[in-house]
């Protein structure tokens, strides 16, 4: 029997929905020991959407929010012990994403930035296990885009050889990873625009609701055509991949701009023209890198509404649409378990061939390690 190989895995998204954890034991394949997730305080949530646009005094606003977010990611450490007979001094180590609250690479002078808010001390302190964290910097710095990371996970684990795949994960924005047939094919994987981002932040705005449960709202509702072709006129979905995008961009501002150029549209329209933008942006991109897959595995919170599932497979009657539970891994543990796998692959300095991902990451080790 091996020796258990034991990481724990932190992901907060763009959805700003709260933090998602795993314990996962890497001695043979991947293995999800236990599972929890805590939801934003509501100050906290509102301070990390806040950051995400130009505001006072925002340098002291953002260490603290790091500050604040390193206790919601403590205490989800604590669940996912409590749920198991593991101690602390048995995890070899924590891999922290933080909270992306800004996304320019490849700008400002031509290397750009990414920023996740993070203290990774703290949580070392907090936690008593090292902690892996930054590790969207090191592609940055090396002309990459940062994002999405998860690609290199997908592959590992949903890779089989002979069968083309595509991974589909619906967090709030989309990012797409096209596993090809065989290992020696090119490992494929961008951002394709808004996942749940827009759909969500309408939802609150006017239902006063997190998210359309199901698509409901959504599904009861007529696509506006006329507002559809104008929100796809947005430059960045004729890019070609690499390409990754943010809240910076894709955001309720972004929205009410083109909504100006129309007459009063029904909430509940819009949230259907929402549901379509993803659904039909997601499927373009299928159809123009990962035509030949005939699986299309769905992750992140977005893979638990229904109708935009419903309106993916309906835009790709060749490919079956599912979730990733159907592989062995429910939708919401699979970013957290990448981010276990991201921080075991640092400590073990091994590397990631990424150049296909994001444009320049090569063969480097993502990540820096803050013993506890």
């Amino acid at each position: 029997m091996s020796t258990p190989e034991l990481y724990i895995g932190l992901m907060s998204g763009t959805s700003l929905d709260g933090v998602d954890g795993v314990l996962a034991d890497f001695s043979e394949g991947c293995q999800v020991l236990a599972y929890a997730s805590a939801p934003f305080p509501v100050a906290l949530h509102a301070e990390l959407l806040a950051l995400n646009q130009v505001g006072h005094n925002e340098l002291h606003r953002a260490a603290l929010a790091a500050n604040a977010l390193m206790q919601v990611y403590a205490q989800v450490v604590r669940q996912l012990l409590s749920q198991t007979q593991w101690q602390a001094s048995q995890i070899r180590a924590i891999g922290a994403h933080g909270q992306t609250v800004r996304h320019q690479p490849q700008s400002h002078g031509g290397t750009g930035y990414t920023l996740q808010l993070c203290n990774p001390a703290l949580l070392a302190e907090l936690t008593h296990i090292d902690v892996v964290a930054d590790f969207r910097s090191r592609d940055v710095a090396a002309g990459g885009q940062g994002a999405p990371l998860v690609p290199v996970f997908h592959q590992a684990i949903f890779g089989r050889d002979g069968s083309p795949t595509a991974v589909l994960n619906l967090g709030g924005m989309a990012n797409l990873t096209v596993i090809g047939a065989h290992a020696s094919q090119p490992l494929i994987g961008f951002d394709c625009g808004p996942g749940n981002v827009l759909m969500d932040a309408w939802c609150h705005q006017h239902r006063q609701q997190a998210f359309d449960a199901d698509g409901a709202w959504a599904a009861g509702g007529q696509v506006h055509r006329a507002l559809l072709d104008r929100l796809l006129t947005e430059p960045y979905f004729a890019q070609p991949a690499p390409k990754s995008t943010g809240r910076d961009l894709f955001n309720l501002a972004w929205l009410d701009a083109h909504l100006a150029h129309f007459d009063e549209i029904s909430p509940q329209d819009v949230q259907a023209t929402l549901t379509e933008l993803t659904s039909s942006t997601c499927a373009a991109c299928i159809n123009s890198y990962a035509k030949n897959s005939k699986s299309i595995l769905v992750c992140g919170g977005g893979a638990f509404n229904t109708h935009l599932l419903q309106r993916l497979q309906a835009l790709l009657p060749a490919c079956q649409v599912q979730s990733t539970a159907t592989q062995g891994m429910p939708p919401l543990q699979v970013e957290a378990a990448a981010f276990a796998w991201l921080a075991r692959q640092c400590v073990r300095r091994q590397p990631l061939a990424l150049q296909s991902i994001t444009g320049a990451y090569g063969a480097r080790v993502a990540g820096g390690i803050y013993p506890a």
